[in-house]
């Protein structure tokens, strides 16, 4: 194999895309210094900044997503669709690249496509219990499928699938953050139990109405909250926040750059159910209640959070029940000890360490000529 391959990697239109696909790039990078690592996103999504913010090249192309209702924007996915696929195919002609991977997004469906057409070997990643409509497209031609999870062998040949589970921020995976730094860093107090809530890299506007109408409830109890809101709900939760006579106990943010820190205070969280909370969750064996956004795509994140909840590594709140019962579901587990406990138990076996290594082993098979 060459000492610097060449390799074009596809993920974006969410962190939960993007994350894995640096993820898997910055691995490849620290094995093959002179590699040259191309990325392929969608105009105008997040992975056009976040990319080039981590320190790599990406081509953009003119791609969306086809909606399941009529919609004005399905009129020009035809064209979106044969722009892409030629600007993949200009993009493969002019790289030369030794593999391509995909880890989900608007543009992976045309650049793995064409990849693939071309002979060039290709690999993508299923983090969801429940594939997308792209992955299941591409599954047919692609060489290898990583995916996170077993039994998706009723949506993906058999004989193309390897269980590697989802890659992880480094410092997440390897969490060197001692609590008494973490509580330092967010200035909670020690000896009272802590609530992070986080709704993914945007926020999530049914869990931040459900925390804002539970908030008191919650603050009664004595738990102290970190609150992740997104840039929509930063406003309104920081007034609600300051109108609380326990304002003191709610530490608001936009953003939490700081995730290892975050998880390390947190006695329980409350979350979404992507692919990347899940695999992040399981990774620092923390409880959570996940409030699955019921508008994804297949109602993917409930059937991720059920692989949990149904065997007992956490808890399953629907955003429909979230107002009403959110602050009763915490504070019962807050105050439970031993079904904290139970359910750390029970994360164990989820667990998938380097699954970012298992994933770069694939690649380097195919990029040395094995399957």
């Amino acid at each position: 194999m060459k000492n610097r391959p060449k390799i074009l990697l596809s993920g974006g239109g969410t962190g939960g895309h993007i994350f894995p696909a640096v993820a898997i790039a910055n691995k490849l990078k620290e094995k093959y210094p002179q590699s040259e690592i191309l990325f392929v996103g969608a105009k105008g999504r997040m992975e056009m900044e976040k990319v080039p913010a981590a320190g790599y090249d990406i081509e953009g192309l003119w791609i969306s997503g086809f909606q399941r209702r009529l919609t004005l924007g399905n009129l020009s996915f035809p064209l979106k669709l044969v722009s892409s696929l030629c600007k993949a195919k200009r993009i493969i002609k002019k790289f030369k690249p030794d593999v391509a991977i995909g880890t989900g997004g608007y543009a992976s469906g045309p650049l793995l496509f064409q990849a693939s057409k071309k002979g060039v070997p290709t690999l993508i990643l299923e983090q969801n219990s429940y594939p997308g409509v792209t992955n299941r497209i591409l599954s047919k031609s692609v060489d290898v499928i990583c995916v996170a999870h077993e039994g998706m062998e009723k949506y993906f040949p058999k004989d193309k699938m390897v269980v590697t589970g989802s890659p992880i921020r480094k410092e997440i995976l390897e969490m060197k953050v001692d609590k008494k730094d973490a509580v330092k860093f967010f200035n909670v107090e020690e000896d009272k139990p802590v609530l992070l809530i986080v709704g993914g890299s945007q926020g999530a506007r049914g869990i931040n109405l459900a925390v804002k109408e539970n908030l008191k409830k919650i603050l009664d109890a004595g738990v102290q909250v970190i609150w992740q809101t997104g840039k929509a709900f930063y406003p309104e939760a920081v007034k609600v926040t300051r109108e609380s006579s326990a304002a003191g106990r709610v530490k608001v943010y936009e953003f939490i750059n700081k995730m290892d820190y975050a998880y390390a205070v947190a006695d329980v969280v409350v979350s979404r159910a992507g692919a990347i909370a899940l695999a992040e969750i399981v990774a620092v064996g923390k409880p959570a209640i996940f409030i699955p956004l019921p508008t994804a795509a297949e109602d993917h994140q409930t059937k991720n959070a059920l692989t949990l909840a149904e065997n007992g590594a956490a808890l399953l709140l629907k955003e429909k029940d979230a107002i009403e019962k959110l602050a009763e579901t915490v504070i019962d587990l807050i105050n439970s000890e031993e079904k904290k406990q139970e359910i750390k138990n029970k994360l164990e076996k989820f667990k998938t360490p380097d699954a970012t290594g298992k994933i770069v082993e694939q690649v380097e098979k195919l990029m040395e000529g094995k399957k």
